[in-house]
């Protein structure tokens, strides 16, 4: 799945967040959607102008942004002593 034919960043929307072309639809607002427990067939119903692959492309454009980052835990409060 290559994200860039699908996901993009424009300064003139929505600040630059990364968005499905097309819409204004951002990344994090989609993401939200299905941590929220949206499924893929009420996205796409509430939201006619995506489509599946565009959905794919959400998930491949985050699934690359993470592996990217270099995440570290923070020991607790409680567990630092």
């Amino acid at each position: 799945m290559d994200w860039r034919q699908y996901i993009h960043s424009d300064p003139k929307i929505l600040l630059g967040k990364p968005t499905v072309k097309g819409t204004r639809l951002s990344v994090e607002f989609l993401l939200g959607l299905f941590a929220a427990g949206w499924t893929e067939q009420q996205v796409l119903e509430n939201y006619p102008t995506l489509t599946k692959e565009a959905l794919r492309a959400v998930f491949a454009f985050t699934a690359e942004c993470m592996r990217e980052e270099s995440l570290y835990t923070l020991p607790l409060l409680s567990e630092a002593g």
